[in-house]
């Protein structure tokens, strides 16, 4: 399990089972549950692993087959992305509703691609909003990237976080490709994706560890 904790609520957009929405957060979880997980409460689960670990406050929480421990972590400019990549089912956004049902019939814990990012700036609702777009619009790059194809997977989920607001500083209003910002998290978690996608494709590349516990300022 990856347990990040703030020192101050951030302002943050995520579409994870628990916590999802836009508002402040002080923790995110990102954990590893078995190929057959099959609870129909990841909200209630993953309020339990929070009070396992003495998580105080409102969070958010994501889970996935993948292990956490292989995680990727990219940066650039300050932005700093997180990705756990698992691939077993990837599909477009757009698919058919059959071969959604086949999914769900094959596996019912798909392959997931899990994105935690940090944009060390106070954003704007709307550019918070702006972001998911950007960072889920890098995903879908790296995948072409490597010839998957795919936009994602049916249970991708996402945390991205902005500075608390200070008094007398105003929150960017753009979360977008050609924004500073958002052109800073789309590199990120393309480069994110990109490297957990090789990994998964090719488990023979060394992974890079990511200690399971994390204090961001």
């Amino acid at each position: 399990m990856l347990v990040w904790r703030f020192d101050r609520p951030v302002r943050a957009i995520a579409s994870g089972p628990l916590g999802g929405g836009i508002g402040l957060r002080t923790w995110v979880i990102n954990a590893t549950v078995d190929e057959a997980y099959a609870r129909r409460d990841p909200d209630v689960h993953l309020g339990e692993l929070a009070d396992r670990e003495h998580l105080d406050g409102p969070g958010a929480g994501m889970l996935t087959a993948v292990d956490v421990v292989d995680a990727v972590t990219a940066t650039d400019g300050g932005v700093w992305v997180v990705a756990t990549v698992g691939l077993q089912h990837p599909t477009w956004a757009a698919a058919p509703d059959d071969k959604l049902r086949d999914t769900a019939i094959r596996d019912g814990s798909p392959g997931t691609i899990n994105l935690f990012a940090w944009i060390p700036t106070s954003m704007t609702d709307a550019a918070l909003v702006n972001a998911v777009a950007c960072a889920t619009e890098a995903k879908a790059q790296a995948l072409w990237e490597h010839g998957v194809e795919a936009t994602g997977t049916a249970s991708d989920a996402l945390f991205v976080a902005s500075a608390p607001p200070d008094p007398g500083v105003v929150p960017e209003p753009y979360g977008g490709p050609r924004s500073p910002w958002g052109a800073r998290l789309a590199r990120a978690a393309r480069t994110a994706v990109f490297e957990g996608a090789r990994r998964w494709l090719d488990p023979r590349a060394p992974m890079r560890r990511f200690p399971p516990l994390t204090s961001i300022g």
